[in-house]
């Protein structure tokens, strides 16, 4: 008679083989130095993407509309690094974009996608020939669909402002919930096209779908970590020689390369999460 394992030595084995794949995964890699490479591209084109996105989103629901819930964003967002007026003159460029803006924001907002699949081609053993052009377009169809990403999250922006109006710990506590959840279900989709299209390699769906959920709510917890950062009474500007603005810029960077180093994780969690699929159940 065969005695079959217990769940949890089966998931001993199982968390083994995830992160005994994750680690030779890492073999040989500067991991570092590809998230900041990775990093670089997102700085190009992280502000063209939410000008694109926005002005979209006013195509489907208004401009004023979009204004208006941007700007009761910016009364929930600490003051610190001037994150309420930098969402407004965002908010404003945004909604007020012509076409000849939106193209010409086109072609940096593609950069994360070339930026992705060179990142993540270093993890994989992939053969990959014009890994550029390759990128940028398979970034392209998630900018059609970020009004639909984005109009949600709006949605419950006045929650998180009457939560951050009303005091006492359960109001707070709300207010992160919702936030979190928000956050989360808007990159879910986006990390599936990139883990699935973007880089290279098709990944099978189960893997995909499981390391893209956790790749974004590990994200999502990553960015309430940056809210609370903000809140903290410190002087970003105080390592260079009272700068602020040279201060801020290196947060924002920073804050930008740990979230690319959860992003790569997530990945390698993703391609582990492959190949035990590909063995099957033993």
């Amino acid at each position: 008679m065969t005695v079959r394992p217990s769940w949890h030595a089966r998931w001993r084995s199982e968390a083994r083989f995830l992160m005994g794949s994750v680690r030779r995964g890492l073999r040989g890699r500067d991991l570092a130095l590809i998230a900041a490479g990775l990093t670089f591209y997102a700085g190009i084109s992280v502000v063209p993407l939410l000008l694109l996105a926005l002005a979209l989103t006013s195509l489907l629901a208004g401009a004023d509309w979009v204004r208006g819930k941007l700007d009761l964003l910016g009364g929930v967002l600490p003051d610190q690094l001037g994150a309420p007026d930098a969402l407004a003159r965002l908010a404003e460029a945004g909604t007020t974009m012509t076409l000849l803006g939106g193209v010409l924001a086109l072609l940096p907002m593609t950069f994360y996608g070339e930026g992705l699949r060179r990142a993540l081609l270093r993890f994989t053993d992939e053969r990959d020939t014009y890994t550029g052009w390759r990128g940028r377009l398979a970034v392209v169809p998630l900018l059609l669909v970020s009004p639909f990403l984005l109009y949600p999250v709006l949605l419950v922006v006045p929650v998180l402002a009457d939560l951050q109006a009303t005091a006492g710990f359960g109001a707070r506590v709300g207010g992160v919930a919702l936030g979190f959840y928000s956050v989360l279900f808007a990159l879910v989709g986006p990390l599936v096209w990139g883990f699935r299209f973007v880089a290279a390699g098709m990944l099978r769906w189960g893997a995909v779908l499981v390391g893209a959920f956790f790749t974004a709510a590990s994200l999502a917890g990553f960015l309430q970590g940056f809210v609370l950062f903000l809140r903290l009474p410190l002087s970003i500007g105080a390592p260079f020689g009272g700068l602020d603005v040279v201060g801020g810029v290196v947060a924002l960077g920073l804050w930008l390369f740990l979230l690319h180093l959860v992003v790569i994780a997530g990945w390698l969690l993703t391609q582990a999460l492959d190949q035990r699929l590909a063995r099957g159940r033993p």
